[in-house]
């Protein structure tokens, strides 16, 4: 039996090697001797050829020998009609002979913007995911719904309407922190581009329709807080409260804290403010807040003028109210108060808005950091974009303050009722059509809204409860109806209107398009009082 041959491993022994030149035989194992020629051919002469193993003796073997020998291998597989071809592991080393050598600044520029990549990559990822863990705390809604531009709900006049609310239970050291002391509105116009604040006083006093600490009836900065309920149903619960005082439909709300104001100024470098001292003082000092320092330092002492504050200073000034003697500059007491945060929101806004604030890393990620901590509020996420560009829109000059105390006019006084000092309607207690009338004077971009202008309206028709009728139809139209009688006897046409004055112009052309009547110059058949602006009597009630 012919013997195997063994593998080792998988391969098979090589047969004995022969020397070279030889042939061999498989059956016979034989030899064929040939001639041997151990010279390299380089078809130089026999005389200049080299024999196999041979050290040269004139040159070594360089790369330009490696790169002629490639370069021949290629040009024989151009050649028309050669058979041979290039192994892949040779085009490799070709192709890495033919790249120039790169050097170490090459290198170093390679690094440096791998690195680069890298650090924008971990820069982006780590506000993503602050911005993200924030806005979960802060918006409503989906975060991811950031990208999209839901319009801001309106009220009938067009208007968003916002109720922030500021309290101090990050401040150990402040009684009464639950309370509300803070209580603003801000009325924004996505079409007008314009904007109004004004300051609901804190002591305002009214009737909570439920239960509270002081029970049924008392200082509106205890509304907030007099329920058990969630946070978003205490907001949506205080919007609804306040509206209907005021007579606006506010659709969102925010809760804020001390820490806000401390970081957001602090984040955005600090703020200009124009600090006045009220009933001509030289400036506004204070020194309720001094202990924190041991009366070492003056935390609101300032001249009249603009002053840059820092988050501290702000925050102080926000809280002044000169209840603490010596003081001057803050007369009005929290009527000043209420000015000076009008102030300081403004002047947050425009530098928050201001050229490069915005696009600073550090300043967004200290904002994001205070509103994430420390805000709430029941604005969804796809309506942040529309308020961030609107609020981007509206010039300064069209941002305008409203104060409810005025040294002219003033819809709200001070007094005692129940045995504590509170604020009320200048009206009388719980009476808040002047004030509604007011804000909506002050706010509306109809003519004749903001005219306002004061009507009687009178019955002349001879039908109870007809004259009556008219006047809700004209109140729920936005007129001021003043008072509404019975005309003197005689005979009336179906509408007559009689204008009193040379002013509220726009008032008249509506009414005589509404009625399709002329507006009557002449006296009125009855004696009115001198604010009333025009006198309507409805003689038919086929109109």
């Amino acid at each position: 039996m012919k013997k195997r041959s063994t593998s080792i491993n998988g391969f098979i022994p090589r047969r004995p090697s022969g020397r070279l030149g030889e042939l061999h035989n498989e059956k016979k194992r034989s030899h064929i001797k040939l001639a041997v020629r151990r010279t390299l051919d380089n078809k130089a002469t026999d005389a200049n050829a080299r024999i196999i193993g041979q050290a040269s003796s004139d040159r070594s073997l360089g790369r330009a020998d490696i790169e002629e020998s490639l370069q021949g291998i290629d040009n024989l597989e151009s050649e028309k009609g050669s058979s041979k071809k290039l192994s892949r592991r040779q085009r490799r080393l070709m192709a890495k002979m033919a790249r120039k050598p790169r050097g170490k600044i090459f290198k170093i520029f390679k690094w440096l913007g791998i690195i680069f990549i890298i650090a924008l990559i971990s820069i982006g990822g780590y506000m993503g995911y602050k911005f993200i863990n924030a806005g979960q705390n802060i918006f409503q809604g989906n975060i991811l719904d950031i990208f999209k531009n839901q319009p801001l709900k309106q009220d009938g006049n067009g208007r968003s309407n916002f109720l922030i609310l500021g309290t101090s239970e990050d401040d150990p050291g402040h009684g009464g922190a639950d309370l509300t002391d803070s209580i603003l509105i801000v009325s924004i116009d996505q079409k007008s581009k314009n904007a109004y604040i004004f300051n609901v006083p804190r002591d305002l006093y009214v009737k909570y329709g439920r239960d509270c600490n002081s029970g049924y009836s008392g200082k509106i900065n205890e509304y907030f807080m007099c329920s058990a309920e969630t946070e978003q149903a205490r907001l949506t619960a205080t919007q609804k409260f306040v509206g209907d005082i005021f007579g606006l439909n506010i659709q969102y709300g925010v809760h804020v804290n001390h820490t806000v104001i401390k970081k957001v100024v602090d984040a955005i470098g600090g703020i200009d403010v124009d600090i006045q001292g009220s009933n001509g003082a030289p400036g506004v000092f204070d020194r309720n807040f001094d202990w924190r320092c041991n009366y070492k330092c003056y935390l609101v002492k300032y001249d009249n003028g603009v002053h840059h504050l820092d988050g501290e200073h702000a925050l102080f000034l926000a809280m002044a109210r000169g209840d603490v003697a010596p003081t001057y500059g803050l007369a009005n007491s929290n009527f000043d108060r209420e000015k000076n945060q009008q102030k300081i929101l403004i002047a947050i806004r425009d530098k928050a808005l201001s050229t490069g604030v915005l696009t600073n890393l550090g300043t967004i990620t200290g904002i994001i950091d205070a509103l994430g901590d420390n805000l709430r509020t029941n604005i969804q996420s796809s309506e942040i974009r529309t308020l961030t560009q609107v609020a981007s829109e509206i010039k300064s000059a069209d941002t305008h303050t409203l104060s409810l105390f005025g040294e002219d006019k003033s819809v709200v006084t001070t007094g005692n009722y129940g045995g504590a000092s509170v604020v009320m309607p200048s009206a009388g207690i719980f009476e808040y059509g002047e004030i509604q009338s007011f804000i909506r004077k002050s706010t509306t971009n109809d003519p004749v809204a903001r005219e306002n202008a004061p009507i009687v309206v009178l019955n002349g028709s001879g039908q109870v409860g007809y004259g009556k009728t008219k006047a809700d139809e004209l109140t729920a139209a936005g007129y001021n109806i003043l008072l509404v009688d019975t005309a003197p006897g005689g005979t009336y046409e179906n509408v007559e209107i009689y204008q009193i004055g040379t002013d509220n112009n726009a008032t008249a052309a509506k009414l005589s398009n509404l009625y399709g009547v002329t507006i009557k110059k002449t006296a009125p058949p009855t004696t009115v009082n001198g604010d009333v602006r025009f006198v309507i009597i409805f003689g038919s009630t086929t109109n």
